[in-house]
């Protein structure tokens, strides 16, 4: 468990020893927006963002925002030495692995019918500029067309660093409340969001099942790696 701001920086253990794999649970103490690395910071409201507790910082990966919190998305990040069997030097091509094994793990606590994206892009809404989510990029995971699992990542000539995000509920309301945006747009854009991503334990639940935790899901992805 680290600040937002810490678990965005440098890894320290990828830096002292590059050539080993290495896999990390992301547990930010506080919530945070998370910009992408293009994004001007003046998509937030900081204003809004302040009196709502909420810290806004930046990562080097990835294009729109993201909100974390401690528990909700389920944020794991992965390293990988440039070499290894899954390395690729095409930075579409090489999502893939990590999305299907996401969707190994999805599988694992209940849910069916998922889909991995290709390196094309996918489906996209008029929001991804703004929300990270408003979007299906490549390897990232859906369930019904709507988007479980994001993907990014960041790389050197040592190796890529992969930041992944499953969401376990998903209610863009709180995120969009502090985005830059006028009134009239920030209700189109809960309503589109809300169709076009959902939650894991929502998902699961849905079909009878039981609520995966954020341990459950952790388990279940660290399994897929093996």
């Amino acid at each position: 468990m680290a600040a937002p701001t810490e678990l965005h920086a440098s890894w320290p253990a990828a830096e002292r020893d590059p050539g080993v794999k290495r896999m990390a649970v992301c547990q930010p103490t506080r919530p945070a927006i998370v910009l992408g690395s293009t994004q001007s910071s003046d998509s937030v409201d900081a204003e809004a963002a302040q009196t709502a507790g909420v810290d806004v910082v930046r990562r080097r990966s990835g294009g729109g925002a993201v909100l974390v919190l401690p528990d909700d998305p389920v944020w794991v990040d992965l390293w990988l030495p440039a070499g290894d069997e899954r390395w690729n030097s095409d930075v579409t091509v090489a999502f893939a692995w990590v999305g299907a094994a996401w969707a190994t793990a999805l599988g694992r606590v209940g849910l069916a019918g998922l889909e991995v994206q290709g390196s094309a892009p996918g489906a996209c809404t008029r929001w991804s500029p703004h929300v990270c989510f408003g979007r299906i990029g490549a390897g990232e995971v859906s369930i019904g067309g709507r988007k479980v699992v994001g993907l990014a990542q960041r790389r050197n000539r040592t190796g890529v660093w992969f930041q992944t995000a499953c969401v376990r509920h998903w209610d863009p309301t709180i995120l969009v409340e502090m985005l830059n945006l006028p009134p009239r747009q920030r209700a189109a854009a809960v309503e589109d969001l809300a169709g076009s991503v959902t939650g894991v334990a929502d998902e699961v639940t849905a079909r009878g099942g039981s609520a995966p935790s954020a341990a459950d899901l952790v388990a279940a992805f660290f399994d897929s790696l093996a």
